[in-house]
């Protein structure tokens, strides 16, 4: 591939990530290393995301909010002080018009009844970490209004 050819792949993958541009993300993750991992990747299709560090400030922040400042939530499992099961279902308890905010899990745990619990909580869909950016981009574009 030449180097005009990876000018326009980059000019295409610019134009299929226009819509994310600036969208507000609260990304729960306890995990300093991988938060930033998540950061690097995820900022770089434009989005401005925001740092949970466990379920709990997760849902305070949302809760806190402005009724649709967050376009959706990436959801880490395992967190402490609230898991990423008990925030969704706090979030979709809530009386706010936005409680249907798009959640969507970023988990290692991606055995079938993992998916399933995490949709039974609440949440729109789940990826697998490591995460594939492409289709954290494809699940944000489908669920976010």
């Amino acid at each position: 591939m030449g180097s005009a050819d990876c000018k326009k792949e980059e000019q295409k993958a610019s134009e299929d990530n226009r819509d994310l541009q600036g969208r507000h993300i609260l990304l729960a993750e306890d995990n300093e290393l991988n938060w930033e991992i998540a950061y690097e990747l995820l900022s770089e299709l434009g989005l401005d995301l925001e740092w949970a560090e466990n379920g709990k400030i997760c849902t305070d922040k949302f809760i806190r909010s402005e009724p649709g400042y967050y376009d959706a939530v990436l959801m880490d499992i395992r967190m402490p002080v609230m898991t990423g099961y008990e925030a969704a279902r706090a979030i979709r308890a809530t009386d706010r018009k936005d409680s249907d905010i798009p959640i969507i899990a970023m988990t290692a745990d991606a055995f079938a009844e993992d998916i399933k619990k995490c949709l039974d909580c609440g949440m729109n869909a789940h990826v697998a970490k490591p995460i594939d950016v492409r289709e954290v981009s494809r699940l944000l574009k489908k669920y976010m209004k």
